[in-house]
């Protein structure tokens, strides 16, 4: 049996993070992974092109059944940290939208960084390893399918469940709840919702239209594009406003935010009464979802459909109701929502209170970020404050 100062599990963004943090503090780091590559998620993310952080970062923009519990984390490493770490690296990196920062080449840039980060400090990074038990009397004995390992301090950094085909489990869970933590329900977040009826036969009718909406749930709003699939909607408000959507809600769509829909549809009766309904949603809308939404004479010039129908028309641009089936899953979802209670971690070191030298950190935490680099950066900050204590 091989013995280490800590042994991390999961050689994710988290898992990577946290070992290249201990291991420059001179202690003897053992980071195991099931994949036979670390970092696989890194890779796929942004397109490939990996949106690493967000310069706009703020705890109010993460969920968890304790809001507060992220703050610590984010103000002792923050994006600009890593950001310098990136700069480090002479990574060349663009802002997209909204804050979110991407590599211009590619994710594997940000993985190679992190990997020599990793090498340089000496960390004991052996892939193709599946745990196969962990127990604890004074140590932690972790038994593996290549070996056995004991340690005083274990790192829990397996993520969620979402996206399996990349070997995500709920291992961390089943670890956590041997360990008597508890589990806050993990569920699919970031995720295209399903639709059926007549609003399922409208997205198909629009599949592949893309527009600018505000997609609202409860007192959750986002302002960014919608996409119409074949099974219902996607596009980033979609994607946002998922993590906030439970079984049984209703969305609210705003899908002309820049417009006084009441008022443009007045206006454009009294000044261009001849042009077809179609026509003039089309000046604010793309035209097939123009064409669509133009209720039940969308061919009919505008001055001869009545009022109350343009108004009716209006109330359905600003706030079209929808009542999603359910989600994608979780093999379309980006993140899981939820997972290990932090009401049982330390919110300055992710260890667990009841039982010295078990930490978790990233995603298998109740600790999920928006879309657009929020996630890598919770996963840089959880990572780096266990990676001080361990």
């Amino acid at each position: 049996m091989e013995s280490f100062d800590g042994v991390i599990v999961g050689a994710g963004a988290a898992g990577l993070m946290c070992a290249m943090t201990a291991a420059k503090r001179g202690l003897r780091v053992l980071l195991l992974e099931h994949n036979e590559q670390a970092g696989a998620k890194i890779l796929i993310s942004g397109g490939g092109r990996c949106n690493f952080t967000n310069l706009e970062i703020a705890p109010e923009r993460f969920l968890s059944a304790n809001p507060h519990f992220c703050k610590s984390a984010l103000s002792r490493y923050t994006q600009q940290d890593f950001i310098a770490l990136v700069e480090r690296h002479r990574i060349r990196y663009h802002e997209k939208t909204l804050g979110q920062l991407f590599c211009d080449g590619s994710a594997r840039e940000i993985l190679a960084m992190l990997l020599a980060e990793c090498a340089a400090a000496g960390v004991d990074l052996r892939t193709a390893h599946s745990v196969t038990e962990i127990a604890r009397a004074d140590r932690f004995r972790i038994e593996t399918d290549k070996g056995r390992f004991d340690t005083p301090a274990l790192v829990l950094a397996t993520g969620g469940l979402s996206i399996p085909k990349m070997g995500a489990t709920g291992f961390a869970y089943e670890v956590a709840q041997r360990f008597k933590l508890g589990v806050v329900e993990p569920r699919p977040g970031l995720v295209p919702l399903k639709v059926t009826g007549e609003t399922l036969e409208l997205c198909r009718t629009l599949s592949g239209v893309s527009a600018d909406a505000i997609a609202s749930c409860g007192r959750a709003s986002f302002r960014e594009n919608i996409l119409f699939t074949h099974r219902g909607l996607s596009g980033p408000a979609i994607l946002q406003i998922s993590s906030y959507w439970r079984e049984g809600d209703t969305l609210s769509l705003n899908i002309a935010p820049s417009l006084e829909v009441e008022k443009f549809l007045a206006d454009r009766k009294r000044t261009r009464p001849k042009a077809e309904l179609k026509t003039i949603l089309a000046e604010a809308l793309p035209t097939r979802l123009a064409h669509a939404l133009g209720g039940a004479a969308p061919n009919l010039p505008i001055a001869n459909v009545p009022d109350r129908d343009l108004s009716e028309l209006a109330q359905r641009l600003r706030r079209w109701q929808i009542k999603p089936t359910g989600s994608e899953g979780w093999p379309k979802a980006e993140v899981t929502v939820a997972g290990i209670d932090t009401a049982a971690l330390s919110s300055k070191t992710m260890e667990a209170r009841a039982v010295p030298g078990l930490f978790a950190i990233g995603e298998a935490v109740d600790v999920t970020g928006w879309l657009g680099g929020y996630n890598f950066q919770w996963a840089w900050s959880s990572g780096w404050c266990a990676g001080q204590a361990v």
